[in-house]
């Protein structure tokens, strides 16, 4: 699990300058754990941000979901792989930073096929249908509650690791 730290923000922002009040992990992977849209930004070959709402399911510190091959997202990550992954909640943030790949492991891609269609009452068969799935593995990620946020603003570092 990532320890919280503070983030390095502008001291406009106010953020504090002690450890009281930081989030735990637990708290931002309960929210992805739990969100039904997430929004996925990828940039296009011309440098210019693209955003748009996704389904996904998070599971064991890593977000996954689906495109069609053709759609601005999917060809944006096959020139740039560099991607950020929000909830919809101003409210209670969490914000990942990492790079998207194809997920390939014949196991994983029947394990969140069934996640998956549970979690969104959706028959879908990531292995069998072709639809390519991204794992998402973040290398940062920034957690707070709005309500809170100079106490709560909190960020994320994680180990690489290989994509599956």
């Amino acid at each position: 699990m990532p320890e919280g730290a503070r983030p390095s923000f502008p001291r406009v922002y106010g953020i504090r300058d002690d450890e009281e009040g930081l989030l735990g992990w637990s708290w931002a992977a309960e929210r992805l754990l739990r969100a039904r849209n997430y929004w996925v930004t990828t940039t296009r070959p011309d440098g210019s941000p693209h955003a748009m709402p996704v389904w996904g399911v998070w599971l064991e510190d890593a977000f996954y979901f689906s495109s069609s091959p053709e759609s601005r997202k999917a060809r944006n990550l096959a020139s740039n792989p560099a991607t950020v992954v929000h909830l919809e909640s101003g409210d209670e943030v969490v914000i990942l930073e990492g790079d998207a790949a194809h997920v390939t492991d014949g196991a994983l891609l029947q394990r969140l096929s069934e996640d998956y269609s549970r979690k969104y009452e959706l028959e879908v068969s990531f292995a069998l249908d072709g639809r390519p799935l991204f794992i998402v593995s973040p290398r940062v990620a920034y957690a707070w509650q709005e309500r809170d946020y100079p106490a709560t603003a909190t960020r994320f570092e994680f180990a690489s690791r290989e994509s599956s």
